[in-house]
């Protein structure tokens, strides 16, 4: 067997099954519904027409889409904040060496592998108007039943999910900061937060990095929580991010066209945010 064609066989082994994969179940998928954005498709109506870019102009122009935009921006700005600062002080609080330290670390990274789902129903439990959280302070507050504070109460619990990647994130690169750094900004006479500030931060430019980008997309993709926590609501809209509202056009309003335009104009806005702040930070990596 000539070395070329053993070279291309072993490409082939490896890399086809990948890039069949990615085929089937990423970039055809997003292709089909590029198509049917351009059309009227319906899952009742077989009869479907070309309509170009209509369906992304209408989107453009309706209040409902604006609202869940902003919605979305919303609840992605606070799943983007509150893990970053809350992950930092975290993963200071566990870079100690001991058993203690270590079943802490496994107990905050829990939530990040549980189901959606199954942090929604049992946050759902705690924040009922007459749930848990309310019992226990003897406070009676719409958590989920409020129009002003649901979104700012699934923003928390997303938040909280996430803690414990961001945690774990932060931790990782806490541990790679070289401790001789550290050792000689306190003969120099710096404070614990001068030290954290001017040696520690920089270094953790990259997990920053990594955490930001993640979290961008997870706020951007929300639909799990907010299907179980409110189900768009209460009231009209209130919580119905951009994901929410494909579902329930595509599947309940069956307009098809319309929410294959969303999920490619959100897929957009997506990529785009991710692209602009990925190489802010990467930047800033360098620049550090």
């Amino acid at each position: 067997m000539r070395p070329g064609r053993s070279r291309l066989g072993y490409l082939l082994s490896f890399v086809a099954p990948g890039v069949l994969v990615y085929v089937c179940f990423v970039l055809a998928p997003i292709l089909l519904s590029f198509g049917y954005s351009l059309t009227n498709a319906s899952l009742v109506n077989p009869r479907t027409r070309f309509v170009g870019l209509a369906n992304y102009a209408g989107l453009l122009t309706d209040p409902a889409f604006l609202t869940s935009l902003k919605v979305t921006t919303i609840l992605t700005l606070i799943v983007v904040i509150v893990p970053n600062v809350a992950g930092v002080g975290v993963a200071v609080l566990l870079d100690r060496r001991g058993w203690l330290y270590n079943a802490l670390r496994s107990v905050f990274f829990v939530p990040v592998v549980l189901s959606s789902v199954v942090v929604s129903v049992v946050w759902m439990a705690m924040l009922q108007d007459d749930g848990l959280i309310n019992r226990l302070f003897g406070i009676r507050v719409g958590w989920l039943s409020d129009p002003d504070l649901a979104l700012y109460s699934i923003g928390m619990i997303i938040s909280w999910q996430m803690l414990g990647f961001c945690s774990v994130v932060y931790l990782a690169g806490l541990q790679g900061v070289p401790r001789s750094l550290i050792e000689a900004a306190s003969i120099d006479g710096a404070t614990a937060w001068t030290r954290f500030r001017k040696v520690t931060w920089p270094l953790l430019a990259p997990a920053l990095t990594t955490n930001t980008v993640m979290l961008l997309i997870t706020g951007f993709k929300a639909y799990d929580h907010i299907q179980v926590l409110t189900a768009g609501g209460p009231g009209l809209g209130t919580t119905a991010t951009v994901a929410f509202d494909v579902i329930q056009i595509g599947f309940t309003a069956n307009r098809t066209g319309e929410s294959s335009a969303m999920a490619i104009l959100m897929l957009v806005i997506i990529a785009v945010v991710s692209g602009v702040v990925l190489r802010v930070l990467n930047r800033r990596e360098v620049n550090l």
